[in-house]
């Protein structure tokens, strides 16, 4: 019977998608993330804490710290982009699901998935140019983060804020964080953030909503 009622409720989801025109939601205010390039060690102790806190086996990872290396001796550099999923202002990911199971809040702007509505149609996965959203196997569903939103709704930070040793990696109204007037120990006195670096996919795609502290190395002109 519990079978029949979900099933149920996600034909009507997908009657009810098609029905509707998507128009993006503009939130009362938009939280976003940001990053230090420079500073972060690399040490993953965000992507543990993330994956604690949402049970993944391994696999799917909702938040991914990558390794930029290049140069020639003696001109050589390395630093590291943290990226999950960005909420983004336009998320690419959201009109293509065909059951309407994600969604974007109103009061801050979390993009998030209702996993009652999953059907594990993976478009989502497609569509996004930042890999956000992660097929899960074992549920045949896919999952991303949330911004721990249990967290945020309880006056907290998310776990992988809460979980860096360095303090590159922070989370705050994302117009205050593009501005630098939110106080974060990711941004010293003397850095300007910006809204992309490289090997990040172009943020007019879906305008995400993070910044970064980038190194000489990693900056996009104009971004």
């Amino acid at each position: 019977m519990a079978d029949q009622d979900n099933t149920d409720r996600i034909k009507e989801a997908v009657r009810r998608h098609k029905r509707e025109t998507y128009t993006p939601v503009v939130p009362e205010r938009q939280l976003g993330f940001i990053h230090n390039n420079v500073d972060c060690i690399g040490c993953r102790a965000c992507e543990i804490a993330c994956k604690d806190k949402n049970g993944l086996a391994a696999g799917p990872r909702f938040r991914r710290v990558l390794y930029i290396e290049g140069g020639r001796y003696p001109d050589v550099y390395a630093y590291k982009v943290n990226v999950s999923c960005n909420h983004c202002a336009e998320p690419a990911c959201l009109p293509t699901c065909p059951t309407g199971a994600i969604w974007k809040r109103k009061s801050d702007g979390i993009v998030d998935i209702d996993s009652t509505l999953c059907i594990g149609c993976r478009r989502c996965e497609a569509a996004c140019p930042y890999g956000a959203p992660q097929f899960d196997p074992a549920d045949n569903l896919v999952k991303k983060c949330n911004l721990c939103v249990d967290e945020i709704e309880a006056g907290r930070k998310p776990y992988c804020v809460m979980a860096c040793m360095m303090r590159v990696l922070d989370v705050g109204p994302i117009d205050a964080l593009r501005a630098g007037t939110h106080a974060t120990k990711a941004m010293g006195p003397n850095d300007n953030p910006v809204g992309a670096v490289k090997n990040f996919a172009d943020p007019e795609l879906t305008h995400p909503s993070i910044v970064f502290i980038a190194h000489s190395k990693g900056q996009v002109d104009g971004k």
